[in-house]
């Protein structure tokens, strides 16, 4: 794993540890794909995404709640289409 700027591997433990197994599959492995081509503005939007509850986050990804329209836009429909997703067997 190449080394990051401390933010980044700040938000990477955050993502990667949620308190749940589907949460940090969700979260870490959407930040894992497409951290690097993140500018300012969408780490921004991560770092505010992940100060909320992983049941909200969960439900916005997977289209059960309507998403809070700070969050509605690019980041969110490319988290919504879970193909991102790489659960290890």
């Amino acid at each position: 794993m190449t080394e990051i700027p401390p933010r980044l591997a700040r938000l990477r433990f955050r993502a990667w540890h949620r308190g749940t197994r589907e949460a940090d599959y969700m979260i870490g492995c959407y930040f894992d794909r497409f951290h690097a081509e993140w500018n300012e503005e969408q780490i921004q939007w991560f770092e505010d995404l992940i100060e909320e509850e992983d049941v909200e986050i969960m439900a916005w990804a997977l289209k059960t709640e309507p998403v809070p329209e700070k969050f509605a836009g690019p980041m969110m429909e490319r988290m919504m289409q879970l193909d991102y997703v790489d659960i290890p067997r």
